[in-house]
C-alpha cells in the first residue's frame, strides 16, 4: 500500500486551513462534521466560509500564511492553488510533525483525503493513492448504491447493546451472535425503521446465544466448517458464497494450489494454515489424517473454519473425504463450488471442452493414475472426446504413450496449460504426439493440465468452419502463447 488507511479522531482538535476559495470550503464542511476545531488563514473567503465564520463555527486569519499559523495543529490543509504557497505551508508542518493535505500535490503531502460514503457512525473511504482520483469517486458511487441510507442507524442499535451482549454470554460466542444480527431479521427491522421488532428480534437471538453456550465454562457452541473451491487461481473467480464466508472464517485451512492474492480474501483476523500435500518426504507435506483432526478440533472450540482447495472441493480436492471425517464426528459443514482447474484453464485459454462435430463429451482424469491398469485407455482415447488430465505435468509421457497405444491417432490436437488464468499462464499446442517433448523443452511445470482432443486445435476467436486439429510444428516456441 502507498498509504495506510486510518480514521484520524479530530473532535476539538485544532485543524488549518490555509487558503479560502471553494475547495477550502469543501475541506472546511469536512472538518467540522469530524468536530474540529478550524482556522482559515487567508486574505479573503468564498462565501461559503465568510457564513460559518459569520455563525461561529470557524477562525478566520485575514492575512497571508505564516508557519507560526500551524503551531498547536493536529492537521493542516494548504487549497491555496499557488505553488510558492502550498510548498511553504507543507515545509512548515513536516518540521512541526503535523500532518499536511497539499490539494492535488501528492508529492507536497503527508495524507489524502479518500473518496468517503458516509452513513455515520459507519464512513467508508475509498483512495487511488492520488493516482486516479475520478475512479476512486466512481468506486465509491458503486458502494454507495448498495449501502442502505439506514445502515446508520442499524451500526447504533448494535452499539447500543453491546454491553447487554458482553454481559450475557462469553467472547467465543458474541461475534457469531453479531453475525446472525446483522445478516438476519434484526437488521431488516432495523434498516426498515421498525425499532421495537428489531429489538424483540434481537432478544429473541441473544436467547438462543445463552442457551448453547455453557454459562460455567463460557464455551462456544459447536462450529463449523467450510470446504471452499478457491476456482483455478484468479481471485476474481472465486464465487460471492466464497468471498462471504472467507470474510466469516476463524481459520483458514489452504493448500498449495492457493495463491496469495486468494488468501487476501479472507478476513484479515483470520489464522491462516498451511495444509498443503508434497509428493515424498517433505516438511511441507499434511497428511490427510492430520487435516481432518485440525478441521474437527477447530470446529469442537467453536470457530469457523474455512478449508481452502484449489479449483472444486469435490473434483480431485478430496472434499468427500473430509465431509466424511467431518459427518462421523458431528461437525457441522458446507460446501461451496469452485471453478475446476478443466473449466477455468480452458476458458483461460480459449479452448471450448465441447464442440459440435468435434466433442460430444469430457472427462476429467488425474494424471496420478498414469499407470493405473483399472483406466480404460481404449475409452479415453476414443474420437469425438474431450479428456484433461490433471497433475499430469510429470507423467505426460506415460499419459501419451498410454494413449497412442490405446488407438489414439498421433495427429489429435492436445494443449498444456500453465499456472491457468492468472498472469503467468502459459499455453502450449501441439499435436498428441509432440506435445511431451515439447512441453518439456518449454519448461512446463507444475500447477499445468492437459486437455486432449480436437478442441484444442481450436484458436481462440477462430471461425466456426476453420476449427481443426493442429498441423505439424517444430518447436515449442512456434506453439506457446503468453497470455
Amino acid at each position: 500500500m502507498d498509504y495506510l488507511p486510518v480514521f484520524l479522531k479530530l473532535r476539538a482538535a485544532r485543524a488549518v486551513i490555509v487558503g479560502g476559495g471553494r475547495i477550502a470550503a469543501r475541506k472546511a464542511d469536512l472538518l467540522l462534521a469530524a468536530g474540529a476545531r478550524v482556522t482559515v488563514a487567508a486574505p479573503r473567503l468564498h462565501e461559503d466560509l465568510q457564513s460559518r465564520v459569520a455563525a461561529g463555527e470557524l477562525v478566520h486569519l485575514a492575512q497571508a500564511f505564516v508557519p507560526a499559523h500551524l503551531d498547536g495543529a493536529a492537521l493542516a490543509i494548504a487549497a491555496t492553488g499557488i505553488r510558492a504557497v502550498n510548498t511553504a505551508v507543507s515545509q512548515a508542518a513536516r518540521e512541526r510533525g503535523v500532518p499536511v493535505n497539499v490539494v492535488d500535490d501528492a508529492s507536497l503531502s503527508t495524507f489524502i483525503f479518500p473518496a468517503i460514503i458516509d452513513r455515520s457512525p459507519v464512513v467508508v473511504a475509498v483512495g487511488s493513492a492520488g493516482q486516479a482520483p475520478v475512479l476512486a469517486r466512481w468506486v465509491r458511487e458503486q458502494i454507495e448504491a448498495i449501502l442502505p441510507s439506514s445502515l446508520g442507524a442499524l451500526a447504533r442499535f448494535m452499539g447500543e447493546r453491546r454491553a447487554t451482549v458482553q454481559r450475557a454470554i462469553g467472547a467465543a460466542a458474541r461475534r457469531a451472535l453479531w453475525e446472525r444480527i446483522v445478516r438476519g431479521r434484526t437488521a431488516a427491522h432495523v434498516l426498515a425503521g421498525e425499532e421495537s421488532r428489531a429489538q424483540r428480534a434481537f432478544e429473541a437471538e441473544l436467547l438462543i446465544s445463552q442457551l448453547t453456550t455453557s454459562a460455567a465454562t463460557g464455551a462456544s457452541a459447536l462450529g463449523e466448517v467450510y470446504l471452499i473451491g478457491a476456482g483455478p487461481g484468479d481471485p476474481d473467480l472465486l464465487t460471492l458464497r466464497a468471498l462471504q464466508l472467507l470474510q466469516q472464517a476463524d481459520v483458514v485451512l489452504y493448500d498449495r494450489l492457493v495463491p496469495a492474492a486468494v488468501l487476501e480474501r479472507a478476513r484479515r483476523e483470520a489464522r491462516r494454515i498451511f495444509v498443503g500435500k508434497a509428493r515424498g518426504p517433505s516438511p511441507e507435506h499434511t497428511p490427510q489424517e492430520d487435516i481432518h483432526e485440525m478441521m474437527i478440533r477447530f470446529a469442537r472450540q467453536g470457530l469457523k473454519v474455512a478449508r481452502l482447495k484449489g479449483g472444486d472441493p469435490f473434483v480431485f480436492g478430496r472434499g468427500g473425504e473430509e465431509m466424511e471425517a467431518l459427518a462421523r464426528h458431528g461437525i457441522p459443514c458446507r460446501v461451496v463450488p469452485g471453478i475446476t482447474a478443466a473449466l477455468g484453464a480452458a476458458a483461460a485459454a480459449g479452448i471450448p471442452l465441447t464442440q459440435r462435430g468435434l466433442s460430444q463429451s469430457v472427462t476429467f482424469v488425474t494424471g496420478h493414475v498414469a499407470e493405473d491398469e483399472r483406466l480404460d485407455w481404449r475409452a479415453l482415447a476414443g474420437a469425438g472426446q474431450t479428456v484433461v488430465f490433471y497433475m499430469g505435468v510429470g507423467r505426460l509421457e506415460p499419459i501419451v504413450a498410454r494413449l497412442r497405444a490405446a488407438g489414439a491417432r498421433d495427429t489429435l490436437g492436445a494443449a498444456l496449460i500453465e499456472r491457468a488464468t492468472l498472469p503467468e499462464q502459459r499455453v502450449l499446442r501441439a499435436t498428441l504426439a509432440q506435445i511431451a517433448a515439447l512441453g518439456s523443452r518449454a519448461g512446463i511445470s507444475p500447477p499445468a493440465l492437459l486437455i486432449v482432443g480436437d478442441v484444442a486445435g481450436v484458436a481462440p476467436a477462430a471461425d466456426a468452419a476453420a476449427m481443426r486439429p493442429p498441423a505439424p510444428a517444430e518447436t515449442a516456441a512456434d506453439l506457446m502463447q503468453p497470455i
